[in-house]
């Protein structure tokens, strides 16, 4: 893991990515019904990450799909997020630029720590009223695109967010990626084939149209732990 302030913005949190993804690079099957495949090791990867991160984000469908409650994992990473400092819960963060996401995803039910919704003003003024009554937060972050540098400087100034885990979707991803803004990649490669021309990826969406504008990674390091690949990617300079 690297936090070097040197790595990214001050200003902004450190941003580190964790995904978990085929050996032919799909981090879920073409109708999205199969989106977890990892092993229980990847599975506490994920506690151990978000351990040593002030708050985790996905968007919202990704949400909606996992049934995620974007919790602490359990008593033995509630004590390890004590040591490194941090609080006994991340605050949540949730991302969609127009606000669609289930009122009754069960995110919403378990209200252990701050849920935040990133959106824009594309989110109808209903919509916004109705999620207003579901989180602790909606930050209202660009006309019709989320202005990611801009909300990640506000979740720091606002809720003292100095590491940010992301856990996707590939378009959330992608988004960073072009706004240069992630600094570590921590990738799961699992011993499957899933194929499909529209099996969504770690980085989806927009995308680059040039060479040139890829950003670039190193290899930190590679484990083998009984079949699958952890690996971590810091920033290149």
């Amino acid at each position: 893991m690297n936090s070097n302030p040197k790595t990214h913005n001050a200003k902004t949190p450190f941003v580190f990515v964790n995904m978990a993804m085929t050996a032919d690079g799909k981090i879920a099957t073409a109708n999205r019904a199969v989106h977890a495949f990892g092993s229980q090791r990847d599975r506490a990867h994920l506690y151990e990450l978000r351990a040593t991160a002030d708050a985790v984000m996905c968007g919202a469908r990704t949400v909606e799909i996992s049934q995620s409650i974007l919790g602490n994992g359990g008593e033995k990473f509630r004590k390890s997020r004590l040591k490194h400092g941090l609080a006994e819960y991340p605050v949540r963060v949730i991302v969609s630029g127009t606000g669609s996401i289930d009122r009754a995803a069960k995110i919403f039910k378990k209200r252990f720590s701050p849920i935040i919704l990133l959106t824009t003003e594309r989110a109808p003024a209903k919509t916004l009223a109705q999620l207003r009554q579901l989180t602790d937060h909606v930050k209202i972050c660009g006309k019709t695109e989320i202005n990611f540098p801009s909300a990640l400087r506000w979740l720091r100034n606002e809720f003292g967010v100095k590491r940010l885990l992301c856990e996707g979707g590939g378009e959330l991803n992608d988004a960073l990626f072009r706004a240069d803004l992630i600094g570590e990649i921590n990738l799961t490669i699992c011993p499957s084939i899933f194929g499909g021309r529209r099996a969504p990826t770690i980085a989806d969406g927009m995308g680059l149209e040039q060479l040139a504008g890829a950003k670039n990674f190193k290899i930190q390091s590679i484990r083998a732990v009984k079949g699958e690949l952890f690996t971590v990617f810091i920033k290149h300079k």
